[in-house]
């Protein structure tokens, strides 16, 4: 074994490098035996210096990350702290001094992933992120190396455990979606301020990574269809039961049927409970993938929280002190199809609709022609009147969104439709 340590630069210190710096330290005779060396930390670049840090020496504590970059002894930079900036101008610089990178950031990755890479590959370093998508779930190396040989159809997948927690509790105790945010929040699995998951913006930035290594292309986060959860009610619950459904944020990434291009998009969707994805329960994630010679896989596990993102940080740092040592490099971009993405109007899925119309004769006749004007086949169709007023179900064949997007506005043009209560996709079929 080498007896030169490989110096390592933490940047964060916040509930996930605090972890990473916990685990280098308990478990450092089991990780210089895995990788052929010891790893110890040069540097932990933080914002707040006063903040007691336990088990971390004060001499290791500096407020300028830029100089711990830039040190000529660092072998690798481990980003935790998120967001794009500083983020991006640090990593580049690490590169460029030097030293490979370990990032668990999504937000930076889906956004200009491109300009990592390159710095990454023009200076002979590596960039590895498991964290950045699925928390402890093995999910990017498979998809980079162990399915490298492979055509990926689609990845669909539940990547944030803050939505799955809400929606579990909104259909298995028939709570509102406000009383189940208060619950994941007094449980500390929602955020004070939400908004970044329960809109889809934490799970758009993870489908485009995901998306971009399935298919090798590149893809933003501009590219990603979103749209949040946080209009999902528990009658939406009930019509999906009915359906023997249950409703999932998804994060869905396909590439066409005839190979030309692929889509990227997150949003809620009704999916059979005989799907693997529908008994994924609290605030775990899954992750399905279709693979051409591999078939189906499932990939499960916690997605989130110190500890489990912790473990895909030192399982890339393993395999980047490794590669280190034996001078080599692993996985860089494969984007090498360039393939175009897809608007969602493109997209070909079902709809389910649920209509507050007049209760009186010829509305159905009504709305199956505004249907069939726009070009999409109906389904099934449930209607239940009581006092002039009904609600009508419609359940669509596949179809593309943009058709089904026309039908709904033609349908709320209707005198006899006096409102949509819910328009839902449904998926996994």
């Amino acid at each position: 074994m080498r007896t030169r340590p490989l110096k390592v630069a933490l940047l964060g210190c916040g509930v996930v490098g605090s972890e990473v710096a916990r685990i280098m330290t308990t478990h450092a005779d089991d990780l210089a035996a895995r990788i052929g060396a010891p790893v110890e930390l040069a540097g932990v670049a933080v914002r707040r210096p006063d903040k007691v840090r336990e088990g971390i020496a004060p001499e290791l504590i500096t407020t300028d990350a830029t100089a711990l970059v830039k040190r000529g002894d660092v072998d690798v930079v481990v980003e935790v702290i998120g967001g794009v900036e500083p983020a991006r101008t640090l990593i580049t610089t690490a590169f460029e001094h030097g030293a490979s990178v370990v990032s668990a950031n999504k937000a930076l990755l889906a956004q200009d992933g491109a300009t990592l890479y390159e710095a990454a590959a023009r200076h002979g370093q590596d960039l590895y992120y498991e964290a950045a998508v699925a928390g402890a779930i093995p999910l990017i190396r498979p998809l980079r190396e162990s399915l490298a040989g492979d055509k990926i159809n689609r990845v669909m997948g539940i990547v944030n455990g803050t939505t799955n927690f809400i929606l579990d509790k909104m259909d298995t105790s028939g709570a509102g979606y406000s009383e189940a945010l208060d619950e994941a929040t007094a449980l500390g699995y929602a955020e004070a301020d939400p908004t970044a998951d329960v809109e889809g913006f934490d799970a758009a930035a993870k489908a485009a990574i995901l998306a971009g290594i399935a298919f090798h292309t590149r893809v933003r986060l501009d590219d990603v269809y979103r749209e949040g959860m946080t209009e999902v009610t528990a009658a939406d619950f009930a019509s999906a039961k009915e359906m023997g459904c249950t409703i999932k944020l998804l994060a869905i990434c396909e590439r066409a049927a005839d190979g030309g291009s692929v889509t990227a998009r997150v949003h809620p969707a009704m999916i059979p409970l005989s799907h693997p994805l529908a008994s994924v329960r609290e605030a775990y994630n899954a992750v399905f993938v279709e693979a051409e010679a591999a078939g189906r896989l499932m990939f499960y596990g916690p997605g989130a929280g110190g500890s489990p993102t912790a473990s895909a940080v030192l399982g890339d740092l393993v395999a980047v002190c490794r590669n280190k040592l034996n001078e080599a490099n692993g996985p860089g971009e494969s984007a090498y199809t360039q393939l175009p993405v897809s608007s969602m109007g493109e997209v070909v899925t079902r709809y389910h609709i649920s209509l507050d119309v007049a209760d009186k004769p010829g509305v159905l006749a009504q709305v199956a022609t505004v249907f069939a004007e726009h070009g999409v086949s109906i389904d099934t169709v449930r209607q239940q009147g009581k006092d002039g007023e009904a609600s009508l179900v419609v359940v669509t064949h596949r179809a593309p969104d943009a058709a089904l997007s026309g039908t709904v506005e033609a349908l709320r043009k209707l005198d006899t439709v006096r409102g949509v209560a819910s328009i839902m996709r449904v998926e996994g079929e």
